[in-house]
């Protein structure tokens, strides 16, 4: 999969604010070519971390992926307890097994820095990891939509 098909899988689920930091935009350097997604019906930015995200580079204290190859890129999705559990075999707050590769690529992992907030990831997402990217983005999207829908 490659990142713009990824962000117009996205973008085509109902309420969805895409956000692309750039140069001039007053985002911070360091999120610079970046994508941010966010259940906004309205537009507007919520208080509320995005639902899903795809980084381009190492962040600081996140750079076990190696996102400095050439080519590399990470998508990450909510995934809540269940989802996780069900895909890892383990809950968020169980210590991954320390043969996990974060930065294998076409592999589902729990995130490096936030799979214990049940955050999964997939570095270059290819054919092994197509359909589980597609359904993880939209459930996470759901959630997503399911919080917002709960807040008054």
């Amino acid at each position: 999969m490659e990142m713009d098909e990824i962000i117009e899988f996205v973008a085509g689920l109902d309420g969805v604010l895409t956000l692309r930091p750039q140069p001039g935009d007053g985002s911070p350097e360091v999120s610079w070519g970046d994508t941010y997604f966010y259940y906004a019906p309205d537009g507007i930015v919520p208080r509320t971390q995005p639902f899903a995200t795809i980084v381009t580079k190492n962040y600081p204290g996140d750079e076990t992926s190696h996102l400095d190859r050439p080519d590399t890129f990470r998508v990450n999705f909510f995934a809540g307890k269940d989802a996780f559990l069900s895909r890892t075999g383990r809950t968020p707050r169980d210590p991954a097994p320390h043969d996990t590769d974060p930065s294998a690529t076409d592999t589902l992992i729990a995130h490096p820095v936030y799979g214990s907030q049940g955050w999964l990831a997939v570095v270059n997402p290819g054919p092994r990891t197509e359909t589980a990217v597609r359904e993880l983005l939209a459930a996470a999207h759901n959630l997503a939509r399911s919080r917002r829908q709960r807040r008054p």
